[in-house]
């Protein structure tokens, strides 16, 4: 947990822009579900910037300020609340290249005194009464910061701490300053006429540059900055795991691995009346909380138990990416990974597990039209998953559901864990570890967007999450494209605004569907196989590099991530005044190319049409994709909307774009921060033997 994280420069910044206490206060109030005391924002206003100020006399402004900080990277669900430390501040050690760190306790005091005269452990201060001294607090800080807990977990870094008293003098505050005070690397005082003294000391704890790398590596340990879920699973090779699970990921895994070693048989020794419990997990939680991670994991460590397990999903998309991505032969893939629509027919003996991934895409029945009619499902998919397995773990996030005939809720599967005699386990998840850690751009998203009942406030940078909005759609592709060349993973996606035509004679050339004026550019393939200058089909083009060309929808798009994401807006919703307008397109057919086109712009998308949803049905679900849409980028969204009305809007709430740094384009990025996307494995059997090994580099790549 962290409130902010910024350069003291950029601070500064930001504070002049009167954006600083109101970024703080929203995401106060998010973690600690009440709104900061006039105090705590008077705090903020006056001690965080004399302290950014303070370190820009310094010639320290390129220093880090991360406030509110987590001691420990589980503190979050520590008893009585998580020890938050003021400001961590972190650079450069300026004679080794390795993190220096200083915990600073921020207090507006202008006097104490002494409360008893043989310790200074406790004092009085006017209008607040007795107080302990800062070194106390700074200590326990201190001792958890440092520890394996902490977010370096171990790294070796310089650390201290020190209370930053800014109002005060020597005299007002002798009691903290007597030899009876605490002493100690954090416990030292700095007073309004020790500011020289601080200003030297600033300068010989920090180097005047290097703190971004620095603060790069804490955030890794803290977990916001993660190996992305394809890349981790290449380098794990599907066999042992990069991913580090924390706090309530680490609980559910636990609670499934403890009930699966009491309601499942030993596969070394055969029981002779079989356990025939069984158990239901749902696991809900946001995009980028973690869902998948925990999945995966779960099916390794089962899998190395001897159980026997099935991944499925509802997404071609997510499926085609892990295999293509990581190298899975098709056979290899089947034994492992495979479809809700798969259990028709239950396996006998029934699966030990069955893991379902983005569980909101279950439908209410399995069909298909390429199936025989005795082969189609009869009853509820829920139910055919339930019978297919003993243990069966689901991980939903109702504000992904995108389609009508996407059934999966919460309700429907408590309804059906009572059908099935099944004793459900609930788990909510809310850490947020996509979108760069900041669960603040979640909730603007989903603020903006009408998903939540919350008034949409202007963005506020907070160093986790980038966004801006672009004035053309060539500025948009120009940004990715950048990007993407510089060593960025991006991509462009859009609302489905347009008709998709598919890959048309035995070139299988793609049509350029999306049109804005002089604009045009193709929808990915609508193929199973490779198109025209080989452009990928659309199970692969998140993941292959010659995806850029084309464009994503929210069908290709969910359940994966990118570092630059370049969301086109359409004119399915629009901005009118206080509200957003809904609106189904209606298309022609150019009588030379056969080729349809738009005739009214709205939305074109086949599963909304007016006949199979209603008018609050589809304004939910077109809600709903963009939602998924803005979503899919860990370090930073380029918006765009065709409607000049709805592109206003966007500017007016997003701001202005340049706060020195900030901006994480791949040149402004810490080395730390350019890690190289890893090339994919060549399909087929992998040898599972030949793995790269080391602490060092799986550390560097620790997910979740």
């Amino acid at each position: 947990m962290l409130l902010l994280k910024m350069a003291a420069q950029d601070l500064l910044t930001l504070n002049a822009r009167r954006l600083m206490v109101p970024h703080l206060a929203a995401r106060w109030r998010h973690f600690r579900s009440a709104d900061a005391s006039v105090t705590e924002r008077s705090a903020w206003a006056e001690s965080l910037v004399s302290l950014a100020g303070d370190l820009v006399a310094a010639g320290r402004g390129n220093v880090e300020m991360v406030v509110e900080c987590a001691a420990t990277i589980d503190d979050s669900d520590r008893p009585g609340g998580p020890r938050l430390i003021d400001v961590v501040l972190v650079g450069r050690h300026p004679e080794e290249n390795r993190p220096s760190v200083q915990l600073v306790e921020l207090k507006r005091w202008s006097g104490v005194t002494r409360v008893e005269q043989a310790t200074a452990d406790l004092v009085y201060v006017e209008g607040m009464g007795a107080k302990a001294h800062p070194a106390l607090q700074l200590r326990e800080y201190y001792h958890a910061f440092t520890s394996g807990r902490g977010p370096f977990q171990g790294l070796d870094f310089e650390c201290g701490g020190f209370a930053y008293l800014h109002n005060a003098t020597d005299e007002s505050v002798r009691p903290l300053l007597d030899v009876e005070a605490p002493t100690g690397v954090y416990a030292r005082i700095y007073t309004s006429d020790r500011r020289k003294q601080l200003l030297s000391d600033l300068q010989g704890s920090f180097a005047d540059e290097g703190a971004s790398s620095m603060a790069e590596i804490m955030l890794q340990g803290m977990g916001l900055r993660n190996t992305p879920l394809l890349d981790a699973m290449i380098w794990s090779r599907g066999v042992d795991t990069v991913f580090t699970l924390r706090g309530r990921q680490k609980d559910v895994a636990d609670n499934i691995l403890e009930t699966a070693s009491r309601i499942l048989p030993n596969p070394r020794r055969p029981e002779l009346i079989p356990d025939e419990r069984r158990v239901v997990f749902l696991v809900t939680g946001g995009a980028g909380t973690g869902k998948s991670a925990i999945g995966l994991q779960m099916k390794t460590e089962l899998e190395a138990q001897g159980r026997t397990v099935k991944y499925a999903s509802g997404s071609r998309a997510f499926n085609g990416a892990m295999q293509e991505h990581v190298g899975y032969g098709d056979s290899e893939f089947r034994e492992s990974f495979t479809y809700f629509s798969n259990f028709v027919t239950p396996p006998d003996p029934p699966l030990d597990v069955l893991i379902c991934d983005e569980a909101h895409r279950l439908r209410d029945r399995s069909t298909s039209r390429f199936w025989k009619p005795e082969e189609q499902g009869t009853g509820p998919q829920v139910d055919e998953l339930l019978a297919a397995s003993r243990l069966t773990v689901f991980f939903l996030d109702e504000a992904q559901s995108v389609r009508p005939n996407e059934v999966g809720t919460v309700k429907l599967i408590e309804e059906a864990a009572v059908r099935h005699d099944a004793r459900l386990a609930r788990f909510n998840l809310r850490e947020q570890f996509r979108c760069g850690g900041s669960d603040a751009y979640i909730r603007w998203v989903r603020a903006v967007l009408g998903v939540t009942d919350e008034t949409p406030d202007p963005w506020r940078p907070d160093g986790l999450m980038h966004i801006e909005v672009a004035d053309t759609p060539e500025e948009l592709e120009r940004i990715i494209r950048t990007e993407a060349l510089a060593g960025a993973s991006a991509r462009m996606v859009a609302g489905y605004c347009w008709p998709w035509t598919k890959p048309q004679g035995k070139t299988k050339s793609l049509e350029a569907d999306v049109r804005i004026g002089d604009w045009h550019r193709p929808w990915n393939a609508d193929s199973d196989s490779f198109c025209e200058n080989d452009a990928p089909p659309s199970r692969i083009w998140s993941v292959h590099e010659n995806g850029l060309g084309q464009i994503g929808c929210v069908y290709t798009a969910q359940g994966l991530e990118w570092d630059w994401c370049g969301v086109i807006m359409g004119e399915d919703m629009v901005r009118r005044g206080e509200k957003w307008v809904f609106r189904r397109g209606k298309e022609l057919q150019d009588p030379e190319s056969e080729v349809k086109r738009v005739a009214v712009p709205g939305s074109f998308d086949p599963k909304v049409k007016a006949g199979s949803v209603d008018d609050d049905e589809f304004a939910r679900l077109v809600r709903h994709a963009y939602h998924v849409l803005m979503t899919r980028a860990s370090r930073a969204t380029v918006l765009y909307s065709t409607d000049e009305e709805t592109r206003t809007y966007l500017k007016e709430l997003v701001g202005e774009v340049e706060v020195h740094g900030l901006r994480p384009i791949w040149e402004n990025l810490p080395q730390e921060a350019r890690r190289p996307h890893l090339p994919r494995p060549r399909r087929g059997r992998r040898n599972r033997k030949n793995r790269r090994s080391g602490e060092s580099y799986e550390a560097e790549l620790r997910l979740f």
